[in-house]
């Protein structure tokens, strides 16, 4: 509780987490939603945010309230994978990197520079052409987190490589302390701010990736996301028609995840740095 009510002072946490709790109750009543929101013309199409439709319906007839929940929910379950699957490979990978050097460092940072120079997008939209016929949440978010991790692989790898020179680290050595031990015991606790920091960050750019793919019709566009919504709304031209509802929608929904996940990625990072917790201290 002390953490909680230590990062509740600053309003960056307060908002960004108030907006996710927002969104995250708004994601769960998809589980309770009346309608099938992959079924078209379930509901009158094209009607103006009512009573009885809260955000209106769209031109394939289906409520956009009970889309956008859906959306958020999947879009979040594919930032998530993505997010998860990536620190599983970073974390090992700039450990080993930065605590071994030699032969192990330079191989493994060849793989990581290897990922970081070629053409991320268009190896996405290859690679998304290719298995489109089977993508799905999994698919997509597995296939973000094998591009996801080496930069940050790098950035955790640089403070392993300070932390190896600490004076503690020679005492760990020659008091006969493991490879896993001393990664787990001694470096995890400094880079914990980094891994969290980088976890959210890669799920906001897994969200971004996500829409951008969605919008150009390289994913299922069966499965509600944030991207396939703004993918159906610009197909039927709904500002030019002046169905302003339906594509507002994903956009502020899509800003609020945005926004939210940013504030929180830096309030946490501060809070968990040793360096800023002195500096409040001394404040």
């Amino acid at each position: 509780m002390s953490t909680f009510k230590d990062l509740s002072q600053d309003y960056r946490f307060k908002i960004s987490f108030t907006i996710l709790c927002i969104l995250s109750v708004y994601a769960c009543l998809s589980f309770f939603s009346p309608y099938d929101v992959s079924m078209w013309h379930e509901v009158p199409r094209d009607m103006p945010p009512s009573r009885e439709h809260l955000l209106g319906t769209d031109s394939r007839g289906i409520d956009i309230f009970w889309a956008g929940s859906f959306a958020v929910r999947n879009s979040v379950i594919v930032a998530l994978i993505a997010g998860i699957i990536s620190r599983m490979i970073t974390v090992p990978v700039a450990m080993l990197s930065g605590y071994k050097g030699g032969t192990t460092d330079r191989v493994l940072m060849f793989i990581s520079d290897s990922f970081l120079v070629i053409p991320l997008f268009l190896i996405l939209v290859m690679l998304t052409l290719l298995v489109r016929e089977s993508m799905n949440l999994l698919t997509l978010g597995l296939l973000l987190a094998c591009f996801g991790w080496a930069w940050d692989a790098r950035v955790i790898r640089s403070e392993i490589l300070s932390l190896r020179e600490r004076e503690f680290t020679r005492t760990a050595i020659l008091s006969g302390t493991g490879t896993l031990r001393m990664a787990m015991n001694e470096y995890f606790p400094f880079v914990m701010p980094l891994v969290f920091a980088t976890l959210i960050n890669v799920m906001a750019w897994a969200i971004g990736l996500e829409i951008t793919l969605a919008i150009l019709g390289l994913t299922n566009l069966d499965i509600p996301t944030l991207g396939t919504m703004i993918f159906w709304a610009l197909n039927y031209q709904a500002v030019l028609l002046g169905y302003w509802w339906w594509l507002l929608t994903p956009v502020i929904l899509s800003i609020l995840l945005f926004v939210s996940l940013y504030w929180l990625a830096s309030s946490i990072s501060e809070y968990l740095d040793p360096r800023s917790r002195v500096q409040r201290v001394g404040a």
